[in-house]
């Protein structure tokens, strides 16, 4: 298992654009994959989980990456985040 914590620098959060992208970004991994946002747990793989955790900008996360390709899920989980998404 690894973890990473970030915050997320896009002006508009996770809204649906950035959600979508990261969940079929980490649906490509074996691991399981996970954010978790003010106590809860949230899978990283399912795009209406993450809109519903209303991730704002601003807001810290850790991404947590479990199985036989944790740390390249990790690594790009953390590059879709600490890139804002591309916006």
């Amino acid at each position: 298992m690894v973890s990473k914590k970030l915050t997320i620098v896009n002006a508009q959060g996770f809204h649906m654009r950035p959600a979508s992208a990261f969940a079929t970004a980490m649906g490509k991994y074996a691991s399981d994959v996970t954010i978790k946002h003010n106590g809860k747990d949230v899978n990283a793989k399912s795009l209406m989980n993450i809109i519903a955790a209303c991730i704002k900008c601003g807001n810290e996360i850790e991404i947590v990456a479990s199985g036989s390709d944790e740390e390249a899920a990790l690594a790009e989980a953390a590059s879709m985040v600490e890139s804002g998404f591309g916006e």
